[in-house]
């Protein structure tokens, strides 16, 4: 099948640049176009990518290159270098009052573990959603709101090394509230700490408030579940700093036109160690609605569905640190056990797969400068496009196993890396 072809061939590129684990912060490059994606690619694992999609093996593809050509642009086509200024730009959508984009995108990490922490309050309102593996099989959210108020986003949990990257790809404001010891060292020296909004900064930062726990579900009312936030809040404090000025958000492509090159793809079933997430087409809504644990996936401030215009899996390296984020089965006496945060390098370039209006596209991420925000690009290294709408990025390691259950249904299991000794 084409894309099975093109995807094993972008595992294959993507694994053949060598073993060497890259520093922990990516290195800085200089937008341009054309963009070179043949450097500073993520390292990847030590062991060769599982094909469970076929037994023939493919010829490895030339890195993508993204070249400005003198071709007329598609029709219906916005970005990625300018928008109309009524247009959201990570959405490719229409506001009603373009003022609001006159601001910086606020990223705010929200919980996802354990169960009873759902339904969430604000993920619908979100413009970008990133789902990654925490520690311990868990996963949880980095929500980037733009386009949308949201009066109450939670429960606001702690951050995690992806949060180095997340926030600079949107020049982002950043909120959060906790960490362990040596990621909250990094936040306090990146290079956007001045952008970040919590109470590990300020303690008892009035942008945040705690809930009663009564009003939680009864195996649920720990201290850390408690804590919320709105966006009127961390914006206007981020006003009252200085710092909520609108950054140049460019770089992606949306058309809402159907796109060529797809495979049926009306589900996609996402086994993470502690939640088994599906997204299932609606022809309807023109949306990929979200399940997780066979229960539809809700929004508890607005009593909606979450969905998505786009579900993009991004393929990128999950390297072990040497940073404790718990103790759960660890032993003082040998220094054993614990779960260890995950660094997941999202820079350079990689494999992706692309789902909106019920196909699948095999494409590759890039992601060349530090303050740039993720493209994807065809096998002819052109931008692919989005479908106008929010999207929702699923993070997964380099050698998890894709399947196709049906000729409309795709699988994936993403794998955890190798814990510490």
């Amino acid at each position: 099948m084409r894309l099975s072809l093109l995807f094993i061939s972008l595992l294959l590129l993507t694994a053949c640049v060598g073993l060497a684990i890259p520093p922990a912060a990516p290195p800085t490059f200089v937008v341009a176009i054309p963009i070179s994606a043949a450097t500073s690619t993520p390292a990847p694992p030590t062991a060769t990518p599982p094909n469970h999609l076929t037994t023939q093996q493919p010829t490895p593809t030339p890195s993508p290159t993204l070249t400005a050509t003198a071709t007329l642009t598609p029709p219906g086509q916005l970005g990625p270098l300018s928008f109309p200024p009524d247009v959201n730009p990570l959405t490719g959508e229409v506001v009603a009052d373009p003022n609001v984009l006159n601001r910086r995108p606020l990223a705010i990490k929200i919980s996802n573990f354990p169960d009873c922490v759902r339904p969430q309050s604000g993920l619908s309102l979100a413009d970008l959603v990133f789902e990654h593996y925490a520690e311990g099989g868990s996963t949880r959210f980095t929500a980037i709101f733009y386009g949308h108020d949201a009066p109450r986003v939670g429960s606001v949990r702690s951050a995690r090394l992806i949060d180095l990257e997340i926030p600079a790809m949107y020049s982002s404001l950043f909120a959060f509230s906790g960490a362990s010891d040596g990621v909250l060292k990094r936040l306090k020296e990146a290079d956007f700490k001045d952008w970040i909004i919590s109470p590990e900064f300020e303690p008892g930062h009035h942008a945040f408030y705690r809930v009663p726990k009564e009003t939680l579900t009864a195996n649920c009312q720990l201290l850390e579940h408690t804590l919320f936030t709105s966006t009127d809040s961390l914006w206007a404090d981020a006003a009252a700093k200085g710092i909520n000025t609108r950054p140049a958000l460019t770089g992606t492509v949306f058309n809402a036109g159907p796109q060529p090159g797809g495979q049926p793809a009306n589900t996609l079933s996402l086994a993470y160690t502690a939640a088994y997430i599906r997204w299932s087409y609606s022809p309807e809504a023109g949306r990929y609605f979200r399940y997780v644990g066979g229960f539809s996936h809700m929004d508890a401030l607005t009593d909606q569905q979450l969905t998505a215009a786009n579900v993009v899996v991004l393929f990128a390296h999950h390297q072990t640190t040497d940073i404790l984020e718990d103790k759960v089965g660890y032993d003082p006496r040998t220094g054993r056990g614990g779960n260890y945060s995950l660094e997941i390098q999202l820079w350079g370039t990689g494999p992706a797969l692309v789902y909106r209006d019920g196909q699948v596209y095999s494409t590759t991420w890039l992601r060349q400068d530090r303050f740039g925000v993720i493209g994807l690009v065809d096998s002819n290294g052109q931008l692919f496009p989005l479908k106008p709408g929010p999207t929702w990025f699923q993070l997964v390691n380099l050698d998890s196993p894709l399947t196709q259950p049906e000729s409309d249904s795709w699988s994936l299991a993403p794998s955890r890396p190798t814990p510490m000794p």
